[in-house]
């Protein structure tokens, strides 16, 4: 591969993360309204439930889906190939999407809900991303390809919302049939600008075997990866505790509406794209991974006490301050994940960290919903905790984790 191949493909990994995130947080803005505000349908209060509790179950089904596709499509690409393996999962969040709209417009929950799960199994295929964009190493430095593939998915997360919003008036269907565009053109960007690689593993293994013997979960079988898992799975506790609620400690105690938690999220997010375009490589070569995931946990946590006894003057200030260290600190973890353990397959490790995440996200909505109950600001203070102690983590392993460091650069001399 030629260097301009690979800005090429870095470009085309970038656009389909913008383009697939923001069909994920398109319909974010859309769901809540839909159940709760809209003229009851059979939809919204299947079999005489409450709207909210069908609604909360519309939203956990979505990130289940999320978690299962992150445990296996990684690693499924690691044996059949990248382009391969995205050309298919594209084309199921395309269909997904669709009948997601089919759903909404004859009213079916159960249509709904299926539908939502599948597109969230196929769109586990973000950690093919972030694997393309660690193998264009050398032509493309690891930490600044990685870093850019994260700020093109903050942009999405960033437009998404944001579209949906303003999309609404014209149908909650056609919000998803948008969204199904989305990914239809992301799917013609692989096909046209990602070549399919030839693949050096054996193909004597069934599809089933491959999920049940090579899935992400098989990483943690090596040893050497236990401190980066126990790091990242307290950090992304806290850091989910702080992003499910934060919007509900903005309404308990400032009165935000949702155009200033809007706001608020744009200040954050805006911070994580520029930081993660220009400053986490550099600050990558200078420090290294293991430092910066120190520091950016410590700085987040202290950031993240601060945060709930603001007011109103000062919290767009600390939210775009807690975008860049968030960037900082995301930025490390696939980088280190690559480099350290990308012989386990790319694919396979990436696969590990989204599925991290996922599960993380679905215990702090659980436990965090019934915390909030008593106060948003306790489970925002239980999230810096969470992250004070994956800074304990990384800590308390630096000198088992410097030795596994060296092993592996000797190995590449």
């Amino acid at each position: 591969m030629t260097t301009k191949k690979a800005r090429l493909t870095l470009f085309s990994v970038m656009l389909i993360s913008v383009l697939g995130t923001a069909g994920i947080a398109l319909p974010y803005p859309v769901l809540a309204p839909y159940f709760i505000d809209y003229p009851a349908n059979d939809l919204t209060h299947f079999m005489g439930f409450h709207p909210k509790i069908l609604l909360g179950f519309s939203l956990a089904i979505y990130p289940l889906g999320l978690l299962i596709g992150s445990i296996f499509i990684g690693a499924l690409s690691d044996h059949y190939g990248r382009r391969r393996v995205l050309l298919l999962s594209l084309f199921g969040s395309l269909i997904g999407y669709i009948l997601t709209a089919v759903s909404v417009v004859h009213e079916s929950f159960i249509g709904f809900t299926l539908a939502r799960l599948i597109t969230g199994i196929c769109e586990g295929n973000i950690s093919i991303a972030r694997a393309i964009g660690a193998e264009l190493h050398p032509h493309i430095e690891r930490t600044k390809a990685i870093s850019l593939v994260y700020a093109a998915t903050y942009a999405g997360w960033l437009i998404g919302p944001l579209i949906g919003g303003f999309l609404m008036i014209y149908g909650v269907a056609n919000v998803f049939y948008i969204a199904a565009v989305g990914i239809a053109i992301a799917y013609v960007m692989v096909f046209f600008t990602i070549e399919q690689r030839e693949n050096k593993k054996t193909q004597d293994e069934t599809f089933w075997q491959l999920i049940r013997e090579n899935n992400s979960l098989t990483v943690l079988k090596h040893k050497e990866v236990l401190p980066l898992f126990w790091f990242y799975f307290l950090y992304s506790m806290g850091l989910n505790a702080f992003y499910d609620f934060y919007p509900v400690w903005f309404v308990d105690n400032l009165d935000f509406d949702s155009r200033k938690i809007a706001w608020a999220t744009v200040a954050l997010t805006v911070c994580m794209i520029a930081v993660s375009s220009f400053l986490v490589d550099k600050a990558n070569h200078k420090f290294g991974e293991v430092k910066l995931m120190i520091y950016g946990s410590f700085a987040l946590a202290i950031l993240l006490v601060i945060q709930p006894f603001s007011d109103a003057s000062w919290v767009f200030l600390i939210f775009f301050v807690i975008g860049g260290w968030i960037a900082i600190a995301n930025g490390m973890v696939p980088t280190y994940l690559s480099k350290y353990f990308g012989h386990l397959g790319q694919g396979k490790v990436m696969g590990l960290q989204s599925a991290t995440f996922c599960i993380t996200n679905v215990i702090i909505a659980v436990v965090g919903g019934v915390l909030s109950v008593l106060s948003a600001t306790l489970v925002i203070l239980i999230g810096a905790g969470l992250i004070f102690a994956s800074m304990l983590v990384m800590i308390l392993t630096k000198k088992q984790q410097t030795r596994m460091i060296q092993a592996v650069l000797a190995q590449e001399k």
